[in-house]
């Protein structure tokens, strides 16, 4: 299974949050959104849950 990334510092904020999140899909969409609910104040839900799930990337692996 491909590892996925979700990094803050792709998306401007006043915080300028370098928090970045890798691991299995799931796990990152549960934990990059209760991080943006929490840390950035978003509402967390089914629509950001997507919109989390959209952005991101998959995990370069190394040679």
């Amino acid at each position: 299974m491909t590892r996925k990334i979700a990094d803050c510092r792709e998306y401007p904020s006043e915080m300028n949050c370098t928090l970045t999140l890798s691991g299995e899909e799931d796990e990152v969409v549960r934990a990059a959104s209760e991080h943006a609910a929490s840390v950035h104040g978003h509402e967390d839900g089914p629509e950001l849950r997507e919109q989390v799930r959209a952005m991101l990337k998959d995990e370069k692996v190394g040679v």
